[in-house]
């Protein structure tokens, strides 16, 4: 019998370390995206006239849940920056007590402002410290070259089987124990997300270790004052925040909106929870195959051929008859498309800029994202107000993904042009 050497016990324990971090940052992107996935279901039941209701109707809902996605933007880059300078660990954690406390004193927010407050901004601000894009940064910054692109289709794959899971318990909670028992469970588990940050932590490499199995850092710019001038004067990098506005548009619209759009037809709740939990499992797929094919193939491409899909997938649920079939279908569908635009986002940001301030230059990108959110949950809510139906968002949400698959093609998918030779800073804190 051979003996193993002391390189190879340091890799395979380096091995085990790498899965540690990527099942605990999974986890957390579970929970939070799921959770997160699930307030589609809250619409009715928060917002309508039944028992233990607060009966201040879809558009004041819509606009707290516009406000949540307008703080998970604003308050992503500042969590990319203090995830760049003093590691993703901690923003995990704290971001997970924020998001915790938003889903408790939501239970006891009767008016219009305190909801807005507990429902919209805490858990906003939560899930900009705690959501999957924390922790696919975090993978951005920890994994080793060659293991980058598969931790974060598993990551986003992961937080798409969040929404899966929790979103048809999340509805069998609401029959059992009333919207704010739902959201007390979910309080609780969210709880649990500093405890998995923990694992999240660097480790330095040992003697003996493998120079591959090290996590390198790689910058244009000296700093990130640098970086963040470098980025805001690259055409290609405007053009990928004009896209993502879009994505965010699109995704808010339907996980708020789907389930009331739906009940509206005589769909039953129990069919629209299932087809955002199809979204969920279906993006699992979508999500992971992004991540590998970006890795190999034109990333600005693969998004245009996405949001096209998009288009053609929306339009068709829209003129198509309505029933639970095809509502589960467009759910599937709609899934395999879902998340799929995070891997080659992300991954376009690393290759023109390096992965040092890869956490704070994506932050940005992803304001954008939840700026598209924002006007696409409150648009839902005003235009219904309106007019008592969602068409013309919906047909906007078409023409949106055509724009957007339109700006991808001129992106210039290399090393930023100008990047500064000089190497940047090896490790985070």
């Amino acid at each position: 019998m051979t003996q193993a050497t002391p390189q190879a016990v340091n890799s395979d324990r380096l091995s085990t370390t790498l899965w540690i971090m990527v099942v605990a940052g999974c986890l957390i992107g579970l929970l939070a995206f799921g959770i997160r996935s699930s307030f589609g279901l809250f619409v009715d039941p928060i917002s309508g006239k039944g028992e233990g209701a607060f009966g201040f109707g879809r558009e004041a809902f819509a606009f707290a849940l516009a406000i949540q996605n307008l703080a998970w933007g604003i308050g992503q880059p500042i969590a990319g920056a203090l995830a760049d300078k003093y590691g993703p660990w901690r923003v995990l954690a704290g971001g997970g007590v924020i998001f915790a406390s938003g889903l408790g004193l939501m239970t006891i927010s009767s008016d219009t402002t305190s909801f807005t407050i507990t429902a919209g901004l805490l858990i906003g601000l939560g899930m900009s410290g705690a959501g999957h894009n924390t922790v696919l940064a975090a993978f951005g910054q920890l994994m080793p070259p060659e293991r980058r692109a598969w931790a974060m289709g598993l990551g986003t794959a992961t937080a798409s089987l969040g929404q899966f899971l929790v979103v048809p318990v999340g509805q069998a909670f609401i029959e059992a124990y009333g919207w704010a028992g739902a959201a007390s469970i979910m309080a609780i588990a969210m709880a649990l997300t500093p405890g998995l940050a923990l694992a999240l932590r660097p480790r330095k490499l040992k003697e003996g270790q493998t120079p591959k199995a090290a996590q390198p850092t790689t910058s244009t710019a000296m700093s990130l004052p640098q970086a963040l001038q470098q980025a805001f004067g690259y055409g290609s990098y405007w053009l990928l925040i004009s896209g993502f506005f879009v994505c965010g548009f699109q995704l808010a619209f339907i996980t708020v909106h789907l389930p009331p759009y739906l009940n509206d037809l005589g769909i039953s709740a129990r069919t629209a929870s299932w087809a955002i939990a199809l979204i969920g499992l279906f993006n699992v797929i979508g999500g992971y195959a992004s991540g590998m094919i970006s890795a190999r193939y034109s990333r600005r491409l693969f998004l245009f051929w996405i949001y096209i899909a998009r288009a053609v997938v929306t339009a068709a649920f829209l003129l198509l008859p309505v029933s639970n079939f095809n509502t589960l279908l467009f759910g599937a569908a709609m899934g395999l498309l879902w998340l799929s635009t995070v891997p080659p986002t992300v991954q376009l940001v690393g290759v023109m800029f390096g992965n040092r301030y890869l956490s704070t230059l994506f932050g940005f990108v992803f304001l954008s994202h939840q700026i598209g959110a924002f006007v696409g949950v409150w648009a839902g809510g005003l235009l219904y107000t309106a007019t008592g139906h969602y068409d013309l968002v919906w047909w906007a949400s078409v023409g949106l993904a055509v724009f957007a698959a339109v700006v991808h093609l001129p992106i210039y998918e290399k090393l930023y042009p100008k990047a500064n030779p000089a190497p940047a800073p090896s490790s985070v804190a």
